[in-house]
């Protein structure tokens, strides 16, 4: 999750095929973890067979089973950035910034429980936990709606660094260990408790 897709130049063109066969991978991707139980069950032999694709294909777009998993979160992070970017308010643009505030810290959460298996299933291995990443866009998003609010004598810099240190790879890394997304209501619990925090730091 620790990825941003926001680029500071134009990305190298991908051939028309190879566009092609990337989406049809991942929807493929999908479909087997929809049907089946678990990350688990999706290997690199089962998704080329499925996708009626060579192995090398596969191993060509993803390098490895870990890459696939990243390329999903990947796919659905950019879906992510368009609703902050450009969605209805309150998550995206036309609400006042705390509301905003609200609203992303609510959806971040949402979105990292919805995808902590796949998450976890996305690391290659060198790493044994997700620990200390972040999305770029968090930190850059909050900092922004932090500066739009009338904060005197507060760092807003730091802020929005102890801020978004709530959400994204640390928050990803408490969830994985803790198991918190199995009891009812425990998403409920962690998104209550992020609006809590905001308003209490921004004096609301």
């Amino acid at each position: 999750m620790e990825r941003s897709v926001l680029s500071l130049g134009a990305p190298r063109a991908e051939r028309a095929d190879a566009v092609r066969n990337r989406q049809h991978l991942l929807a493929t991707a999908r479909e087997m973890l929809a049907e089946q139980c678990g990350a688990d069950s999706l290997t690199m032999d089962g998704l080329a067979e499925r996708a009626k694709l060579g192995k090398g294909t596969v191993f060509r777009r993803f390098g490895t089973r870990a890459g696939i998993f990243q390329a999903l979160l990947d796919d659905d992070e950019v879906a992510f950035q368009e609703q902050v970017m450009a969605g209805p308010p309150p998550l995206g643009p036309g609400a006042a910034p705390l509301e905003r505030l609200i609203a992303y810290g609510r959806a971040r959460i949402a979105f990292l429980i919805s995808h902590s298996e796949i998450a976890r299933a996305a690391l290659d291995g060198n790493q044994s936990v997700p620990a200390g990443t972040e999305t770029p866009l968090s930190r850059a998003h909050i900092r922004m709606l932090l500066g739009q609010m009338r904060l005197e004598g507060a760092d807003l810099d730091m802020l929005a660094v102890q801020l978004t240190a709530a959400l994204d790879g640390p928050l990803l890394l408490f969830l994985s260990a803790a198991d918190l997304t199995e009891p009812p209501g425990a998403d409920a619990r962690i998104a209550r408790a992020w609006q809590d925090l905001v308003q209490r730091v921004c004096g609301s």
